[in-house]
């Protein structure tokens, strides 16, 4: 467990799927490693006085398809191993869903709860102004992540447009509606697990109504999700996060709970007639239809995924499942969507909200519902035709389209000089 090395993983998951794909190698090493990878070192001058030191990373993997675009997380365990890996996936999640954007990723290394509001934005602002030479609207868009929100993006918005004289909103996407953001964008990568659901589902002659759903995860992507299938009558039976998880067999009230934790609540705290305290594995392990592992990697292994009880895995989190797990969840026929598809609705939307920055305009929310809807729809066709064509996983199918347009792209563009 220990070991486990995400880059390896999907380094691995590529090669396997440029031999299944059949896949010319010529230009395979290009897309394997990252074109820049950029450690910074952030002073901050902290409440008390005191000067720490705050590592941080952006790597930047591949922009042969259009400008870096990934998030930036806050994270007491970010390494520069771990930033490689989801600056690869967001790389090939672009690329399977087709959006002109190349992949990146940053992070600073730190437990944003033991940080005050002024410490958390002056280490934003360092942190922006370390990697500023490398960010724009059309050389590389950040995004939020693990433990950062609209917040962050309005001061990294700032200090972006105060380096360079003018307001610059298309420098990152998840910003405030009022900072030029867009409707949805906040909701928007939990509605595309949703969808990736509803898609699943009606493929083997399932609907989203009344079926059981559990959520490894209660942040952003999962809260969101576990909103999402609540109001389209799917039973959320059980949801977890870090502190521990809660489960009810005919359905927890989502909107109760959410509106709880809002208030300041603790998940494990919440009392429902009905509802049971059990441990995050539990959640995992707990029998449903659709699992949603949306928390961090390496969540679903060898060591449990022979446990798992559900006829579907939703990929909220980026690399939740090991490649061994991957293995043991196709012998015993347990159908999983890939996090580069399951969770691409927000860089989808983040694509809409940069869209309109350059555009200077702004779209309504049903409008970004709508086309989010058709751009995994669209995808997830062609994900389903390759999976039949090559007799493969979704993982290994999303893979082999993601490499195909990305190899393409780098034959037809060729090698500079």
């Amino acid at each position: 467990m220990g070991s486990y090395d995400p880059y390896e993983n999907v380094k691995s998951v590529m090669e396997q799927a440029m031999t299944i794909g059949k896949i010319d190698r010529a230009m395979f090493e290009i897309i394997k490693n990252p074109q820049r990878e950029t450690k910074v070192y952030l002073p901050v001058e902290m409440d008390s006085g005191e000067i720490r030191v705050f590592e941080g990373w952006r790597v930047q993997h591949s922009n042969i398809r259009g400008p870096f675009k990934g998030g930036v997380r806050y994270h007491q365990d970010c390494n520069l191993n771990e930033i490689r890996a989801l600056a690869a996936w967001m790389t090939l999640k672009c690329a399977v869903v087709n959006i002109p954007y190349g992949g990146a990723k940053g992070g600073v290394r730190v437990d944003p709860a033991t940080l005050s509001e002024r410490e958390l934005c002056r280490l934003t602002r360092r942190y922006t102004y370390a990697i500023e030479p490398l960010i724009g609207s059309d050389k590389d868009i950040p995004a939020p992540d693990v433990n950062t929100n609209a917040q962050i993006m309005a001061w990294m918005l700032d200090t972006y447009s105060m380096l360079n004289g003018r307001h610059c909103p298309g420098v990152v996407t998840g910003k405030p509606v009022e900072l030029s953001g867009s409707r949805g964008r906040t909701s928007a990568t939990g509605r595309g697990v949703v969808i990736s659901a509803k898609l699943i589902l009606e493929k083997y002659g399932r609907t989203l109504a009344g079926a059981t759903v559990a959520i490894q995860g209660f942040g952003n992507v999962g809260g969101n999700a576990a909103r999402i299938f609540h109001h389209q009558d799917a039973r959320v039976v059980a949801v977890s996060d870090i502190s521990g998880g809660i489960r009810k067999a005919d359905g927890l009230d989502i909107d109760a709970l959410s509106l709880y934790i809002e208030k300041g609540g603790k998940l494990t705290e919440w009392n429902e007639p009905g509802a049971e305290r059990v441990s995050c594995q539990d959640v995992l392990t707990c029998k449903c239809d659709a699992l949603v592992p949306a928390a961090l990697e390496n969540e679903i292994n060898e060591q449990n995924a022979d446990a798992l009880q559900c006829r579907f895995v939703i990929e909220g989190a980026n690399g939740p499942t090991t490649v061994e797990a991957d293995a043991i969840l196709e012998r015993r026929g347990i159908v999983l969507a890939p996090d580069v598809f399951a969770n691409s609705g927000g860089v989808i939307v983040s694509y809409f909200e940069w869209v309109q920055n350059v555009q200077e305009f702004s779209w309504d929310r049903d409008r970004v519902k709508l086309m989010l809807e058709d751009i995994m729809t669209q995808a997830f066709a062609i994900l389903m035709e390759e999976s039949e064509k090559s007799g493969c996983s979704l993982r290994m199918a999303a893979y082999i389209v993601a490499l195909r347009r990305l190899l393409y792209a780098e034959k037809i563009k060729g090698l500079f000089p």
